[in-house]
């Protein structure tokens, strides 16, 4: 044996130290050399991935108790909130539409059915060459406007067909007519998807807009046609970001948007329009491919707070082919690497905490985390292949890199099911597991964002809609991660 603090080594065993300054020792010693044996280039990366994967867990950890204790919060807050109901507000109802011949109708249609006394439609016909038109020309519907735009304007993506909705109603809707001087307070901005299927209790969200802080609410997001392990994986995907994520966030103000099913205040849009290279002002920037997420991390910067609904829900389509769906989350993947850009505004932002700021930072650091692990993950799957590395390594690196993948997506889904008993529990944990699959399966997605970001491709391509069948048209919102498609009419 020899003296001193550190770790004593006995051939290939570690004696145990006697005193806690010798544990701490020993434990950073273990940690200084956990990569011997993998090549010296690659050691950082691993370093970093493993610190990230700390960090995830971590902060998957405090989320999940952040969100389950967000319900309290709800009900202690409601005693001190004035009050108002869904008939104290405008709800203007925004439509983007581009080619949705097959699913239009039914979405429009649907959002009449939402129970709200005071309702306006917008839908914006963004340079349709199928039957959108038409369709929407024939709907008889006393609230329905629609925004025909056409060439050069036309196409130019989602934000700009919502800043001309943003537009229109305050040139028109909000000066002439009905609601001409309705208080920009009290409308709200709600986006809903051309595949969309908008609660018809969509008016309850009511309840946090009675915070005058509040500038935006985001409905809980689930695919009505998971019928397939795809698409009911993508309703798991998005069960566990909004009753995790989403909901944790909701503690500090700052669960952000997600596009189909959000809801925004007209006063907090209208407080961060930008004008674009062409002078036209609007809320939305030009160019983000995902426009949901840029604005509501703008609108945080802003001083406003945002929230995830509970019970309010928006159904939509699922993507049963896996090409398309890597399309779509290459594009969505790319957004989210050209958001990094706001970080600094995070950092000058003086209406949030620290760990309000931290919790952006890191949903900043999304793509980044991603990328970093995966390519661990690969290198490990390498050298475990070649030999490279003495097996026990990889075996370590194996289940660290589990639990970075597992742990968040059970915990997701513990809190999105509320399973009680032992046999929900394994339920839970098989579902859990089902998701992780999915989710190495799309993983190369940041990957291929990241080329298209650095080599300035910002093309996209629509995603087709398919037919609605007659299981599809009778769907309910069911619980998050049931097998097969639910039947049955929606939940009033």
């Amino acid at each position: 044996m020899s003296g001193g603090s550190g770790p004593v080594l006995l051939g290939q065993a570690i004696v145990a130290p006697a005193s806690l300054q010798d544990e701490i020792d020993r434990t950073a010693y273990a940690m200084a050399h956990l990569f011997d044996g993998s090549p010296p280039w690659c050691q950082p990366i691993f370093i970093i991935a493993l610190a990230l994967i700390l960090v995830s867990v971590l902060s998957t950890l405090i989320l999940g108790n952040r969100s389950r204790s967000e319900g309290r919060r709800e009900r202690d807050d409601d005693r001190n909130l004035p009050e108002l109901d869904e008939a104290d507000f405008l709800w203007v109802f925004v439509v983007p539409a581009l080619n949705e011949e097959v699913t239009i109708a039914d979405s429009v249609g649907r959002l009449t059915e939402v129970e709200v006394r005071n309702r306006v439609i917008l839908v914006i016909d963004d340079g349709s060459d199928d039957r959108t038109g038409e369709i929407l020309a024939g709907l008889d519907l006393p609230e329905l406007t629609v925004l025909t735009r056409v060439p050069p304007e036309a196409r130019e993506g989602k934000s700009e067909a919502l800043n001309a909705a943003w537009r229109h109603l305050h040139e028109r809707v909000l000066r002439t007519g009905r609601w001409a001087d309705w208080p920009v307070e009290r409308v709200i901005f709600t986006i809903v998807d051309a595949d969309g299927r908008l609660d018809p209790r969509a008016g309850r969200v009511s309840w946090h807009f009675r915070d005058p802080e509040v500038g935006g609410v985001q409905s809980l997001v689930r695919i009505y046609n998971r019928t397939t392990p795809l698409t009911w994986a993508q309703d798991v995907e998005f069960g566990v970001f909004g009753n995790l994520l989403q909901r944790g966030r909701m503690a500090w103000g700052t669960a952000n948007m997600g596009g189909n099913g959000q809801f925004n205040r007209l006063a907090a849009l209208d407080s961060v329009a930008v004008r674009d290279d062409r002078g036209r002002l609007g809320p939305w920037r030009a160019g983000r491919l995902t426009e949901d997420q840029d604005i509501g991390l703008r609108l945080l910067h802003a001083g406003w707070r945002g929230e995830q609904a509970r019970s309010i829900t928006v159904s939509q389509q699922g993507l049963n082919s896996l090409r398309m769906l890597y399309r779509q989350r290459t594009r969505w993947a790319q957004g989210g690497w050209q958001v990094i850009d706001l970080a600094g505004a995070v950092l000058r932002d003086r209406s949030h905490g620290i760990m309000a700021k931290l919790s952006q930072l890191w949903y900043l650091a999304t793509p980044i985390v991603q990328s970093c692990v995966g390519l661990s993950v690969v290198l490990s799957v390498v050298f475990l292949i070649t030999g490279e590395v003495r097996p026990h390594w990889t075996i370590i690196m194996a289940v660290l890199f589990y639990l970075f993948t597992a742990v968040p997506g059970i915990i997701g889904v513990l809190h999105a099911r509320h399973g009680r008993r032992v046999r929900d529990i394994l339920v839970d944990l098989l579902i859990a597991h089902g998701y992780l699959i999915y989710s190495w399966i799309i993983y190369p997605v940041v990957y291929r964002a990241l080329f298209r970001q650095l080599f300035g491709i910002r093309s996209w391509v629509k995603t087709k809609r398919e037919a609605l069948t007659e299981a599809d048209d009778s769907a309910a919102p069911g619980e998050m991660g049931e097998i097969g498609g639910p039947s049955g009419v929606p939940a009033r």
